[in-house]
């Protein structure tokens, strides 16, 4: 059976993404508005009620609009804005979070795509809370670097325009209320709110975030091997997933660490660093912001809610 599929807000970064990746599929017809129409209410509905599964690539007040457009119960939804991430009758869109998620994700009829900002943490954090190696009111501080990509048209403009000038390290959010906040607090487990420090870099795609942990603020001290075996067993247990945890090493640094290193896959790598003697650790992840980021991941929960495999239309 071919699915019908809506992009609505396909002319945008994470929309041309994912139809790219949709395009050569013979299982999808992909159904599109022509550009004179795209702010059209009733063409817009016509199309969201027609469709089998609607990819929301809008800004978080339209998304709002075209799911209140919906009047078909036949049609599901992955919503790529952040309106809905942590909203009641929404599924959460990371597959790999834990081992149920992937099969709530293929039954679900609302699903919310991740931000690319919270991925990394909650794939590092939720695992070693769930294990109870870290309290869920652990104070948690994030620190970040992405892609321009991450900030849509307008910031891809400001950057190519301003070349080689542009800022290498942009330092952002500094009201500390960033968006993706609630999203990261929720799944990964925390109490509490982390302080999150993220940064645009000078180049497309791709980002790192970093995790520091001051293990002797926890009342019964993990030492780094415990840290990894706990994440390495969460991510063994996922059946066809795309996060995996890199060898547990004594490294002062590596190439690895490249926000850049996974770019054009829907990997995310987890990297646990560990000093014992000092009661110290650090979780970094890298992946690319527009692939297990957006629209990879937006993909890969559309591959689930067809029943195909998940890692169709993915580059390893």
């Amino acid at each position: 059976m071919v699915a019908r599929v809506f992009i609505d807000g396909e002319a945008g970064t994470t929309g041309l993404q994912i139809r790219d990746r949709l395009a050569a599929r013979r299982d999808i017809e992909l159904l599109s508005i022509s550009d004179d129409l795209r702010k059209d209410t009733s063409a817009r509905a016509d199309l969201l009620n027609s469709a089998d599964v609607a990819i929301l690539c809008l800004p978080d007040a339209a998304a709002r609009e075209s799911v209140a457009l919906i009047t078909s119960d036949t049609t599901r939804v992955i919503d790529a804005s952040s309106a809905h991430r942590v909203a009641d009758g929404w599924t959460y869109g990371f597959a790999e979070m834990d081992r149920t998620q992937g099969d709530a994700i293929a039954g679900a009829s609302r699903v919310s795509n991740p931000g690319c900002w919270p991925q990394g943490v909650i794939a590092g954090l939720r695992p070693l809370i769930a294990a109870g190696l870290l309290p869920a009111d652990y104070p948690v501080t994030v620190n970040g670097i992405s892609g321009y990509s991450g900030g849509g048209k307008g910031m891809i403009a400001d950057y190519k325009a301003a070349g080689d000038l542009a800022n290498c390290f942009a330092p952002y959010g500094l009201g500390f209320n960033h968006k993706h906040l609630p999203e990261m607090t929720e799944y990964a487990g925390l109490s509490a709110a982390p302080l999150f420090s993220p940064a645009v870099g000078n180049y497309y795609k791709g980002m790192l975030t970093a995790v520091p942990l001051r293990l002797d603020r926890v009342a019964k001290v993990p030492t780094g091997a415990e840290l990894h075996a706990a994440l390495a067993d969460h991510f063994a247990a996922q059946p066809a997933g795309f996060v995996d945890v890199a060898p547990l090493a004594p490294l002062e640094r590596s190439d690895q660490l490249n926000p850049q290193a996974l770019n054009d896959t829907n990997w995310l790598r987890l990297h646990v660093f560990a000093n014992d003697a000092r009661a110290q650790a650090l979780l970094i992840a890298v992946y690319d912001n527009l692939g297990k980021g957006a629209s990879g991941a937006a993909v890969q929960n559309l591959n689930l809610m067809l029943g195909v495999d998940q890692t169709t239309s993915l580059a390893a």
